[in-house]
């Protein structure tokens, strides 16, 4: 990603993009496994996740 994000984000981003795949979202890499958080690692590991994070204050 272009961005560097702390643990607080990064948990964040996988665990919103795990909730929108257990509603029926579709996978965006290609995988084995068939478990919402281990596939939005995997999308997030491979830099496909369609997020932005927006940093205020700073």
């Amino acid at each position: 990603m272009s961005m560097e994000f702390n643990r607080y984000e990064k948990a964040r981003i996988i665990g919103a993009r795990a909730l929108q795949l257990s509603y029926g979202a579709p996978v965006l890499v290609d995988t084995e496994t068939t478990e919402p958080y281990l596939i939005a690692a995997e999308e997030y590991d491979a830099d496909v996740l369609p997020f932005t994070v927006r940093r205020e204050g700073k």
